[in-house]
């Protein structure tokens, strides 16, 4: 019922203009958390990558400029 008495009160292009305007904002939202958990993921896969090198390398690892 509310949306209907909106409706009436409020344009239909109105309407369209604030609904474009909330997706974008949501849209903006998701980009920003995928980016963030893209970071996660990245610095997550450098460590364990790192950890297998250092494993792999044991006790007998020397520097590389010796």
């Amino acid at each position: 019922m509310a949306k209907a008495l909106f409706g009436h009160v409020v344009s239909p292009a109105q309407l369209v203009v604030e609904e474009n305007a909330a997706l974008r904002a949501r849209v903006r939202r998701l980009e920003a958390e995928l980016e963030e958990l893209r970071t996660q993921r990245d610095a997550a896969r450098d460590a364990v990558i790192a950890s297998e090198l250092l494993s792999m390398a044991g006790d007998t690892a020397e520097p590389a400029m010796a």
